[in-house]
């Protein structure tokens, strides 16, 4: 026993040594974020043990990089069944350690699908701000739903309140799910938060859902405030928590030659007397940056140092004011300050806008094109209007759209965001059955579409009074034939094909039997 655990120590020494210092994924995922993440995990009996494993393994390399803490990410874990069950909360680990040791001890539910309850249990408890073990104020909440689609239950409503709530949420799919229903119960984009997989895939997914979450919840831990023509207060989150020490430097903005491309690039200058560098104990919080010049733009870095962690440096930058402005500052236009993009489909989509200042405004105007540098199209709408659609888009196509507000004084406030149409999803074109002896068919049918990832093929024999027979197979994209074997009398066959967004409109044939060599039966 101690000769295992010694080498048990040393081979995670060198794993930690080495992902340490050469993964640079994991390294960019330390210290970026701050905010609680909650997992719905599907535990139910509709998932195998085979595809549970899957799951547990994927949250594994998922949480991996991140780093835990009560000032940074707090992570939970609720299983559906048909008890749901709070497998830990927000505040059981901080460290990657006991995270990942609890996921490998977490065993199945079983029994029903009890979405709904789980999620009341999400609302209520978990994802709350504010209340004992709850969530906590002020900083972002991401609810990330893994699940294989089988009858989720009524949970579009409970959904939409955890998104009017604040609660961002991410849905991964192992690709027999309703397409509509997931579309609908995620934050949008939907292109950006919904994942359909195939559960032996899901490793393909990982960096694209993480890189989802830490868009969400990254941390702005560098923030310059009070700024004047010769001053400013440079503030941080603690990182060090009073070990080590805090390396600032500043200095003025210049442009020089010689950036990646080639063109200009811009860094601070350090020519003598005007480079600066501050050192701050570990349990400082800010700082005040004096003998800046008036109307000049700065780059100001942190480095927290310490032999014990890796710490990634933050930067920031930020102009002084000009002698000139030391008045009354006149009070800002404050419309469009928020923009978002909603129902997305192939070929249109909704841009809604805020606040309306219907006083102040005299209209709005929408200006949409493809990226990078597409044709112009623009939209006029009234000023009591805070949203349009725009249509007759491209498909699978992403746009730059600007909404501006053209104000009755003459000024203009502007607000811009991407957006992207869905994939066209092609249907099956054709397909052929022809029965083989007494319980078995030969499938063929037409593929090649762009875009595909495979053909999910479902078979599902005539329902008694207690149960029916219902069977999947997931195909790769360059199969467009199969046989099935021990395929119950009268089955219903259906073959669709799998996209990345969604599933499409599949081709069924019905499967009998008889004593007579049964032609091909053609269903187009």
């Amino acid at each position: 026993m101690e000769l295992r655990a010694l080498l048990t120590c040393l081979l995670l020494s060198l794993y930690l040594r080495a992902g340490g210092a050469q993964d640079t994924d994991v390294v960019s995922v330390l210290n970026c974020c701050e905010g609680d993440v909650l997992f719905l995990l599907d535990s139910s009996g509709s998932v195998s043990s085979f595809d549970f494993s899957h799951m547990l393994s994927f949250l594994s390399d998922l949480t991996a990089p991140f780093s835990l803490g009560p000032d940074q990410v707090r992570m939970g874990l609720l299983q559906v069944g048909t008890e749901p069950h709070l497998e830990f909360g927000f505040g059981a680990y901080s460290s990657q350690q006991g995270l990942q040791a609890a996921l490998q001890r977490t065993k199945q539910l079983g029994g029903d699908t009890n979405t709904e309850d789980a999620l009341v249990i999400a609302k209520e408890r978990v994802l709350r701000q504010g209340t004992p073990g709850g969530a906590r104020q002020g900083l972002p909440r991401v609810l990330v739903w893994l699940t294989d689609g089988i009858e989720p239950g009524d949970v579009e409503g409970p959904m939409a309140e955890l998104r009017e709530d604040g609660v961002a949420v991410l849905v991964v799919s192992t690709g027999r799910g309703n397409y509509q229903i997931l579309r609908e119960v995620v934050s949008p984009p939907a292109e950006e938060h919904l994942y359909f997989v195939d559960i032996e895939d899901m490793n393909i997914i990982t960096e694209d859902v993480r890189n989802a979450i830490i868009e969400i919840i990254r941390a702005e831990r560098l923030q310059v405030r009070d700024v004047t023509t010769t001053t400013a207060e440079l503030h941080w989150r603690p990182v060090l928590a009073g070990t080590g020490y805090y390396d600032i430097r500043f200095g003025p903005v210049r442009t020089e030659i010689g950036g990646p491309d080639g063109g200009p690039g811009t860094k601070p200058s350090t020519e003598p007397g005007r480079f600066q560098r501050i050192i701050r104990p570990g349990n400082s919080t800010s700082t005040k940056l004096n003998n800046l010049r008036p109307d000049t733009t700065y780059i100001v870095s942190l480095s927290p140092e310490s032999n014990l962690e890796f710490f990634n440096k933050l930067n920031a930058t930020f102009t002084t004011r000009p002698v000139e402005t030391i008045v009354a500052a006149k009070p800002e236009l404050q419309s469009p300050a928020q923009l978002t993009v909603s129902d997305s489909t192939i070929n249109s989509v909704r841009v809604s806008w805020g606040p309306l200042l219907p006083e102040s405004v005299e209209n709005y105007t929408i200006e949409y094109s493809i990226l990078p540098s597409g044709k112009v199209h623009v939209v006029t709408v009234g000023n009591r209007q805070n949203s349009t659609v725009l249509t007759n888009l491209q498909p699978a196509t992403q746009y730059l759209v600007t909404v501006s507000a053209h104000y009755f004084m003459g000024k203009e406030r502007a607000i811009s965001a991407k957006m992207c149409t869905q994939d066209v999803l092609p249907p099956l074109a054709d397909l052929e059955l022809r029965t083989v002896g007494s319980d078995s068919v030969k499938l063929q049918w037409k593929g090649s579409a762009d875009g595909l990832r495979g053909y999910w093929v479902t078979w599902e024999g005539e329902p008694t009074h207690s149960s029916s027979q219902r069977s999947t197979l997931y195909l790769p994209p360059h199969l467009v034939s199969t046989t099935l074997n021990h395929v119950p009398h009268n089955s219903r066959v259906c073959v669709s094909p799998v996209y990345r967004s969604a599933r499409g409109e599949g081709l069924c044939c019905t499967a009998s039997f008889s004593s007579a060599n049964v032609p091909w039966i053609r269903r187009s």
